[in-house]
């Protein structure tokens, strides 16, 4: 691959890079909506409405359940739509990842009850969520690879942090639909139609994510495929599959927060029993700060490299979950929100701003797509299912200090996984982009790549989004 002055890989120029930029926005607005939207009522309504149970700690297993098979299915997209994405390319691999999710998430919204139609609304909901699993494994590959390949050197972590960007906004989005509707409809109309009406507006995401997503062009070279992605992958890159891996187990933080937080604090059988559009109100304020606070961590990463930022970041947010969960215990709403905002809205975004950029960088342009999303999606499965192990470990009826301590320790000692992952992995942010996965590459030399980082910024400053 040849590569200019300015340090970018392939490309199609400059308005290439911007199409991308948006495609991967849109996409990750989409994919995080639905993210949201499911994990909220699989919290505050799916108990209720598909798992019916006289045990109430198993119907709320049941619920987050299917919240998990999800992302069960995510590890088998990942090999099928990764592999797609560096066969066939990455841009029509986004298409059909966008469909799947359109259409698992439109049909979720239009699922009868168990009470309507008995077990088949389980089944069917376990379904339209394996679908949404399945389509989301190729979502975030896809589209930072995409970004990443049409970005010059020094701005690849800020560029491709648009994709996080994309998902805090989805979760927004999400979140200022749900609110009115808990606040204002009452309980039964809530439980009948009101959470059904966030999963039927994703067509509109679907629409316009479409218009979107068709105007890309193209960042793989039209090479045959000898070998398999795959099997090259796991043949060439065992290391970095295995570290990148256990970096994606970072996904605990938002699992301990929206997830086991969700049910924790609205649960009755928990002995708190927040009313919905309270606890609602905390991932709204930790998004927006989010969005606010990502560009300047991914631009960071750019400027001191990305495993400095990743670890602070990944440590600092682990050792706050015990903080969270004790403000949650304490039943102060306004201590929960402030601490969110530190934990989720601040320091975890360390490191959610900027894997979009470290992922794909750790594996060459053959294999990037698929080596990204197999590790990426299998930690994040790993750690989604660790909400159905909370709680089975600290159900309802368990004392504060021991949810606190359990579920706290578990977290810290993930996020603590991570950071070592990351600090065994390569700092790629210097690396030119021909030199990205090679064994034994040399970073440009620090004085080199900072006037090249500031001579790319000054040619590109006005088309940053964000």
């Amino acid at each position: 691959m040849s590569v200019s002055r300015t340090g970018a890989g392939a490309s199609g120029g400059a308005d290439a890079g911007i199409r991308a930029m948006r495609s991967g926005a849109i996409g990750s607005v989409l994919e995080f909506y639905d993210f949201f939207i499911y994990t909220q009522a699989a919290a505050i309504v799916f108990p209720d409405i598909f798992f019916p149970v006289s045990n109430s700690t198993l119907s709320i297993i049941y619920s987050l359940g299917t919240f998990g098979v999800g992302y069960i299915a995510r590890p088998i997209g990942a090999f099928v739509l990764g592999a797609l994405g560096d066969i066939i390319g990455r841009r029509k691999t986004l298409i059909l990842t966008m469909t799947l999710m359109g259409i698992s998430t439109f049909g979720v919204g239009l699922l009868p009850s168990y009470e309507q139609i008995g077990v088949a609304a389980p089944m069917l909901l376990v379904f339209f969520r394996l679908m949404q699993g399945f389509g989301v494994a190729g979502e975030l590959s896809g589209s930072s690879t995409l970004i990443m390949e049409q970005t010059p050197i020094g701005l690849r972590g800020r560029r491709s942090s648009v994709t996080l960007q994309g998902a805090q906004a989805g979760q927004i989005f999400a979140a200022l639909i749900f609110i009115p509707l808990s606040a204002f409809m009452s309980e039964h109309a809530f439980q009948t139609i009101g959470w059904r009406i966030p999963f039927i507006l994703s067509a509109l995401f679907v629409i316009f994510g479409f218009r979107v997503r068709l105007k890309t062009v193209e960042s793989k070279k039209s090479t045959a495929v000898d070998i398999p992605p795959i099997r090259t992958v796991f043949r060439e890159s065992p290391g970095a599959l295995a570290r990148v891996f256990v970096m994606a187990l970072m996904n605990i933080i938002p699992v301990t927060a929206t997830v086991f937080g969700a049910s924790y604090a609205t649960q009755e059988d928990y002995g708190i029993g927040w009313h919905p559009d309270a606890y609602l109100w905390i991932p709204v304020v930790g998004n927006v700060v989010a969005v606010l606070v990502i560009p300047h961590v991914a631009s960071l990463s750019d400027k001191i490299g990305r495993r400095p930022v990743i670890i602070g970041g990944s440590l600092g947010a682990g050792v706050l979950s015990f903080v969270y969960l004790w403000a949650i215990s304490i039943d102060s709403v306004p201590l929960t929100v402030a601490i969110a905002i530190l934990m989720w809205g601040m320091l975890y975004q360390g490191y959610n701003a900027v894997f979009p950029a470290f992922y794909p960088e750790q594996f060459p342009t053959s294999t990037r797509v698929t080596g990204m999303a197999i590790a990426q999606n299998l930690g994040t499965t790993v750690s989604s299912l660790m909400s159905i192990v909370f709680v089975a470990l600290v159900g309802p009826g368990t004392s504060y200090g021991k949810i606190i301590a359990v579920v706290g320790g578990l977290t810290l000692a993930i996020t603590i996984m991570s950071a070592i992952a990351t600090y065994l992995s390569p700092e790629t942010s210097r690396m030119r982009s021909d030199q990205l996965g090679v064994r034994g590459a040399v970073p440009m030399d620090e004085e080199e790549y900072q006037s090249l980082r500031q001579e790319n910024l000054a040619k590109v400053s006005t088309r940053l989004i964000g």
